[in-house]
């Protein structure tokens, strides 16, 4: 085996953007619990914001301290945070924030939020000054009814 050689097989990026649209989906209607959704009621998220960033591969550790700074912020700001994600294998300069809200409306509330919470800022200028993010793109996605979970019909696992 090559030193660089993935364990598994290597992983396309649409595979790797079709499992996390599924995770997201999966969070955003409850499908899956995490730590901040194990309660009695829950509260379904109908949108979520897939942020795909190209980040300088050099500055890998500090995008990674940008993303953990956004694990206190978000939450605080009202979007519910699904998680960031940094390259492993394959291309080393993407990495991926999936944030889930009610509506667009509630989107705009929270970044008007972000706009005067003083730790977003400094985070925002921590990487603007760094150079942390060469390029940001933003997605906004929703489950399509009956496409989501739906299992195989041979039964059991794929063989």
């Amino acid at each position: 085996m090559q030193p660089n050689e993935p364990l598994f097989g290597q992983i396309s990026r649409r595979d790797a953007m079709e499992d996390i649209v599924a995770t997201c989906a999966a969070l955003t209607i409850g499908g899956i619990d995490s730590p901040s959704a194990q309660t009695n009621e829950r509260k379904s998220m109908s949108i979520t914001c897939i942020i795909r960033y190209q980040i300088d591969p050099f500055q890998r550790d500090g995008f990674k301290t940008y993303a953990q700074n956004w694990g206190r912020i978000i939450p605080r700001c009202g979007g519910h945070l699904i998680g960031y994600f940094l390259p492993y294998e394959g291309t080393n300069d993407v990495a991926w924030g999936l944030i889930a809200f009610d509506s667009l409306a509630s989107y705009e509330t929270y970044k008007k939020r972000l706009k005067t919470d003083p730790e977003a800022v400094e985070n925002f200028t921590m990487a603007q000054t760094k150079r942390l993010i060469l390029r940001e793109e933003r997605n906004f996605v929703e489950v399509v009814d009956g496409t989501f979970e739906v299992p195989s019909s041979l039964g059991g696992a794929i063989k």
